[in-house]
């Protein structure tokens, strides 16, 4: 199968719309990570992202206020403007066993690393990946469109995601990005051996 290059808006809402609506733990209790992550280090890929309060002034950059981790039928979402980016999930990022995948990693670890020291290891940038198969669409949302024919809706990316309580939808939509991510590069990766 050979993917698109690149897709247009028109195209992107002709395809079916999709919402993560697998398991979906939302974590704000610093107690409860460490047997998560005990869990989640018997993954091998996990999709990764994260979501931050939006600023709307100039030159303001919030923290990082949820951390998302998915597995194939599990997301996780940490809280870490509540708890911290605490030692057990450092293990996690610094693990370079597991593959850790996601869009804009970079910006995401620099602004987690200003929470935490830890050295950053087993990331997979998907808009890099991507350049192997030739797309050049490669947002979120495009290679969503492109690689799974979903439609992923990014209207709660602006959310206060440091608001006391998290609405359904503003949990469905970090998983969504995090679970979906890790979709991508299990399509791309079999895509590869089938071609290899």
């Amino acid at each position: 199968m050979i993917y698109k290059q690149e897709i247009s808006k028109e195209e992107m809402e002709q395809l079916p719309r999709f919402l993560y609506e697998g398991n979906i733990f939302l974590i704000d209790d610093k107690t409860k990570i460490p047997a998560i992550c005990r869990k989640l280090k018997k993954q091998h890929i996990l999709g990764f992202d994260t979501e931050s309060k939006a600023a709307f002034k100039k030159g303001v950059k919030n923290k990082p206020a949820l951390l998302q981790i998915a597995t194939h039928n599990e997301v996780y979402l940490f809280r870490i403007s509540r708890t911290g980016l605490v030692k057990s999930l450092c293990d996690i990022l610094e693990n370079e066993k597991i593959l850790k995948v996601g869009v804009a990693v970079k910006q995401d670890i620099g602004e987690l690393k200003q929470m935490a020291n830890f050295k950053p290891a087993g990331f997979l940038e998907l808009q890099e990946y991507s350049d192997r198969f030739m797309i050049t669409d490669n947002s979120l949302k495009k290679l969503a469109a492109i690689v799974l024919e979903i439609y992923i809706s990014k209207s709660q990316r602006l959310s206060d995601w440091e608001a006391d309580n998290l609405k359904p939808a503003q949990l469905q939509y970090a998983a969504t990005d995090a679970w979906v991510s890790r979709a991508i590069y299990m399509k791309l990766k079999e895509h590869e051996k089938d071609n290899s």
